[in-house]
């Protein structure tokens, strides 16, 4: 198993759950990018809009608008570092691959946008195809019941992968994305189950990118704050690590890349 990939969040939206509106001045992301990648960010991944609860509709127009000089300052300024877009509309993630970015993760798994796949037919870009209990982008909080989440998940994965692989995007490209926190349900212990069973995915065939960072079903007995679940983004992404995860995205990365490095040389040491 190849070594694991670390996704550095940059969100420039007003409202994101974590991080919302810090870095949404073209200044404060290029400098959240260049340390970003001091920290040991593999890929850069730019979001122009929020998709957690109490998220808002955001027009192409404007997701262009927050993206677009962010995508081409990065790439003028830091021509080394590989980018990726946050995006379910078809044109934005067009626009971002003419700009230089090499992945496409959404978060609809290509249910948001019809033309997503057949934009990214003849791309040679990665694309993430992430699971959501929610039909649209909008995630909303309620406690989905599963008879069995990860059986539940691997149809949909196997179902979104063979959609984009029939509209002409190539397996090799597909990486996968269970999904966790409110994407899968406001009851954290289906979160768990995922990371605890995660090797179980693997059977479908692609990469793995788990993003656990500074989710709800962190918060735990004590009601954590966002700003209070770092020791348990890191303990979550190593765990992914070491059930199989390719990719953890995050807004961590010089600690979860550390606990992450901890992690993968643990399942080295006893073979994949």
């Amino acid at each position: 198993m190849p070594s694991v990939t670390i996704v550095g969040v940059l969100n420039v939206t007003p409202d994101s759950y974590y991080d919302g509106g810090k870095f949404a001045a073209h200044d404060a992301a290029l400098k959240q990018a260049e340390r970003l990648m001091v920290e040991g960010a593999d890929i850069i991944e730019i979001g122009g809009q929020s998709t957690g609860p109490g998220s808002v509709d955001v027009s192409a127009e404007e997701e262009l608008k927050r993206v677009m000089p962010v995508i081409e300052s990065i790439a003028r300024s830091l021509p080394s570092a590989r980018l990726s877009i946050d995006t379910w509309q078809a044109n934005v993630a067009r626009r971002a691959i003419e700009a230089g970015v090499t992945m496409v993760n959404d978060v609809t798994a290509g249910r948001g946008d019809a033309a997503m796949f057949s934009t990214l037919q003849d791309r040679d870009v990665s694309v993430v195809l992430m699971y959501a209990k929610d039909l649209t982008a909008r995630t909303t909080v309620r406690d989905e019941r599963y008879t069995s989440v990860v059986d539940t998940i691997m149809r949909f994965l196997r179902e979104r992968s063979q959609a984009a692989t029939d509209a002409g995007i190539a397996p090799e490209r597909l990486i996968l994305d269970p999904g966790l926190g409110h994407f899968v349900s406001s009851d954290s212990k289906y979160s768990f189950e995922i990371l605890a069973r995660l090797k179980d995915f693997l059977d479908l065939g692609h990469p793995l990118l788990v993003s656990p960072s500074r989710k709800s079903f962190l918060a735990g007995r004590e009601k954590l704050s966002t700003a209070e679940r770092l020791p348990g983004t890191i303990a979550a992404s190593a765990i992914a690590v070491l059930n199989g995860a390719s990719y953890i995205r995050t807004h961590d990365v010089g600690e979860v890349r550390r606990g992450c490095e901890i992690a993968e040389t643990i399942r080295k040491s006893v073979g994949d």
